[in-house]
């Protein structure tokens, strides 16, 4: 965030948006705390790694069945209001955990059961948080607005589990208390923060309705590129999935190396979206996006060859980097090209794919290196990478020659 409250170009000058940034950076650092909780006190009563599993099955099912419904919700309700009425259900659920564990009448299916709730709750939610944001900053702000989001994602990605593994030194009701303290701040600054939608027009949920968002995105060839080029490079980039693979065959390093292996992506990925919450992109922002995806592959490819842990970390650190870059300018394009009353359905869509493509790219990862080597499977990933972006190139030359992210709002 900006660091000059005089400044008129200041992110701190949108009161609501620094309530927002708060409401989302205490949300990620409790959702990550809980996340590395839960795990632990499912497998320390169980002991079965199949139920760490069934962890991520019963977040993934409400995300992606949810989610063309959850994106007309957010279409057709006050957006603050489903919010709020979601991190209520997450902190009653929560707070349902702590309590439940502080008086030892714990067991799996209590905790499967709850983080169901909080997933569906989160997935009910999601479209109309990721909608709110540009009511909240002009559009010349938009990108800046979104790189500090993300750094307070990385920032909780990196640093949450640690604090959660933390607190459950203390015992899981403790962790879980603390959580709950962060989603009650969070639901504390969405209730203050200023948000004016215009009136949506109220229609039926319809089949029609539901996949409005679709249609919307095959009849905007720039928010088409945007989408389906990360589908497809993310598809092709998901080599951090082999990471124990090449830490231990390739790099002969132990796991205090691994960890340094993961963080390296996300420590890139915090500095550059530091970097951009300061600084406006002005122009060739078409050709920047291109390039910062071509710089994933690059990255990913000098990753594959590698047999050094420092080289390793370094490439993982500018595929980090890259990512970020070209996360907050497909984020911007995609919030900027479509009209408010369609952004939660478009943003519904967006979310499936890019859950899908994350899920399925560490799937392809492992199926590749399965069948020709962990090595091939990288390195064919980054040069699929490549590819695309040449392709992508050709085939939207309108998002290859955009200038700006803001761009002439359509009507729906």
């Amino acid at each position: 965030m900006s660091s000059s409250s005089g400044n008129p170009d200041s992110l701190l000058q949108h009161r609501s948006f620094v309530a927002f940034w708060i409401a989302r950076a205490a949300s990620s650092f409790g959702f990550q705390m809980l996340s590395i909780v839960v795990s632990w006190q499912i497998y320390s009563i169980t002991g079965r790694a199949f139920d760490l599993g069934l962890i991520g099955l019963v977040q993934f099912f409400p995300s992606v069945a949810l989610a063309l419904v959850a994106g007309h919700v957010a279409d057709q309700f006050d957006r603050r209001r489903v919010v709020l009425l979601g991190q209520v259900a997450e902190w009653v659920a929560i707070a349902a955990l702590a309590y439940l564990s502080l008086t030892h009448h714990v067991n799996e299916v209590i905790i499967l059961g709850l983080i169901f709730i909080i997933s569906t709750a989160k997935a009910m939610e999601a479209p109309s948080l990721q909608s709110m944001l540009p009511a909240l900053v002009p559009p010349h702000l938009l990108a800046r607005a979104m790189a500090a989001n993300s750094v307070s994602g990385q920032a909780a990605s990196m640093v949450g589990p640690a604090l959660g593994g933390f607190m459950y030194v203390a015992g899981a009701g403790v962790a879980y208390s603390v959580c709950a303290c962060l989603y009650l701040l969070s639901i504390v600054m969405v209730s203050r923060l200023r948000y004016e939608q215009a009136p949506p027009r109220r229609v039926p949920a319809t089949f029609k309705t539901l996949f409005a968002g679709i249609s919307f995105i095959r009849a905007r060839p720039d928010v088409l590129g945007v989408i389906s080029l990360d589908l497809f490079a993310v598809l092709l980039g998901g080599a951090t999935a082999l990471l124990p693979i090449f830490a231990h065959d390739i790099l002969h390093t132990g796991p205090w190396g691994l960890g340094l292996l993961r963080g390296a992506p996300a420590v890139g990925g915090l500095i550059v979206g530091f970097w951009l919450s300061h600084r406006a992109l002005q122009r060739n922002v078409g050709m920047t996006m291109f390039a910062a995806v071509a710089g994933f592959g690059a990255a990913t490819l000098v990753f594959a060859f590698s047999t050094s842990l420092w080289l390793s970390m370094l490439a993982l650190f500018a595929l980090g980097g890259f990512d970020m870059i070209s996360m907050v300018i497909r984020g911007a394009l995609v919030q900027l090209d479509t009209p408010d009353d369609m952004r939660g359905r478009v943003s519904a869509v967006n979310s499936i794919f890019i859950n899908t493509s994350n899920q399925l790219g560490e799937f392809e990862s492992g199926l590749m290196a399965a069948w020709v080597g962990a090595v091939p499977a990288a390195a064919i990933g980054g040069i699929g990478t490549l590819i695309v972006v040449g392709l992508w190139m050709t085939w939207f030359p309108g998002l290859r020659k955009r200038q700006k992210l803001e761009n002439e709002v359509v009507e729906a």
